[in-house]
């Protein structure tokens, strides 16, 4: 069993936009086959850059506020209650093009 709590975990930067903040709950080890389980708060105007991961599956989830997720190259407007699922090797970009933050909670699955 493990624990986390938001208010209790240190913010570190995301690897495709260092500026962005996020908390990671669960890590890679902690339950098999996941990666991760974080939160990221994206202030208006940034962007996670276009990326794929080849090896696993990741599940966004809109906490707060609204955006835009590119997935291979079709923009799909984001809100509060979205939730988006990218299979492997699909290119995914998230923005905040809001003038609010938009927060997502997300986890990564390895699929081997």
């Amino acid at each position: 069993m493990k624990i986390t709590s938001l208010n209790s975990i240190l913010t570190e930067s995301v690897s495709h936009n260092p500026a962005i903040q996020k908390k990671v709950m669960l890590k890679a080890g902690d339950l098999p086959h996941l990666t991760n389980f974080s939160q990221a708060k994206f202030a208006p105007g940034q962007v996670a850059a276009a990326h794929t991961h080849g090896d696993m599956c990741e599940v966004f989830f809109v906490s707060q506020g609204s955006g835009l997720i590119r997935i291979n190259g079709t923009d799909y407007p984001i809100e509060m209650g979205t939730c988006i699922a990218i299979e492997p090797g699909e290119v995914h970009e998230v923005m905040n093009n809001s003038s609010d933050d938009l927060i997502l909670t997300y986890f990564g699955l390895k699929v081997s």
